[in-house]
């Protein structure tokens, strides 16, 4: 798509979205009988802090190269669904709003606890941008039973990975595993760490854990990728699972974390054994 293209896309956008609102819609007064539905350029302008001139050169396609803090406060004038405002940010090639991210407890929406409930016999949950596990079936909860018991505040995987002896002791690869964790954690959340939730993760993990404290201080930050991982089950010993991650398209601050077991001759059998225990996860089936 040409620049110019891109301008006009974005102008007859604001156009739409403008003439489908009205005054009362934010609370401005009727006034004088209006001309054609839908709010004034000069209103809309008001409410975002522009100028009416610059407001309509942006709705005509000029050349306007409008900043990022204009188009959110447009957004939240036309009142734009998540979609609408990245995509307009996209138009004027600006990168998509960030996820929300906050540390309280979250449930997974129904829909995609339902998807980690329908891998069955496969160990998932699914964590939010600042890593707070907010669901998973029941067979992660077999893989580490401690999730349905440890408190909502506590609920964070990077949290239980340096605090949680029960996680060291199945991760015998905790060194690596929990270093590992930390520079994903980096690369994931390092755009959120001047929000006050991550930062105090941060900080209550420095003061928690020396080993969380000499691997923040070492920046190390590496992408995720697929890969095999070892698990210490209690009961059936060693276990080889392959590592996924994915990204639901309608909840992008969240992220599909799901173990299939590794074809090695032994993990797939003991692995069968175990799942008949498997108690229930909020939300889902037992």
């Amino acid at each position: 798509m040409s620049s110019e293209t891109r301008r006009q896309e974005l102008g007859a956008l604001l156009r739409s979205r403008r003439d489908q609102l009205t005054a009362a819609d934010l609370g401005l007064p009727a006034g004088a009988r209006r001309r054609s539905p839908g709010l004034r350029r000069e209103e809309v302008a008001a409410l975002s802090g522009v100028s009416v001139t610059w407001y309509t050169w942006l709705e005509q396609g000029r050349d306007t190269h409008p900043s990022r803090q204009v188009l959110d406060a447009l957004a939240r004038t036309l009142r734009l669904s998540d979609a609408e405002h990245a995509y307009v940010l996209s138009l004027a090639g600006h990168p998509a709003p960030r996820p929300s991210t906050t540390l309280a407890a979250r449930t997974a929406p129904a829909s995609l606890q339902r998807l980690l409930d329908a891998q069955v016999g496969l160990p998932a949950f699914a964590i939010t941008s600042g890593w707070q596990i907010a669901g998973w079936n029941a067979a992660y909860a077999v893989l580490y039973p401690g999730i349905a018991t440890v408190a909502d505040e506590d609920r964070n995987l990077l949290w239980l990975v340096f605090t949680d002896p029960s996680v060291r002791q199945l991760l015998p690869r905790w060194e690596e595993d929990s270093r590992r964790f930390l520079a994903e954690f980096r690369a994931e959340a390092g755009p959120l760490l001047g929000e006050p939730a991550v930062a105090a993760l941060v900080q209550r993990l420095r003061a928690a854990s020396a080993h969380f404290e000499a691997g923040w201080t070492d920046h190390d930050v590496r992408g995720f990728t697929s890969r095999e991982r070892l698990f210490h089950h209690p009961d059936a010993g060693d276990l080889r699972f392959e590592h996924h991650q994915l990204t639901p398209a309608d909840h992008p601050d969240l992220q599909v974390v799901i173990y299939t077991p590794i074809g090695d001759g032994r993990t797939p059998a003991l692995w069968t054994t175990l799942l008949p225990e498997a108690p229930g996860a909020p939300g889902g089936t037992s």
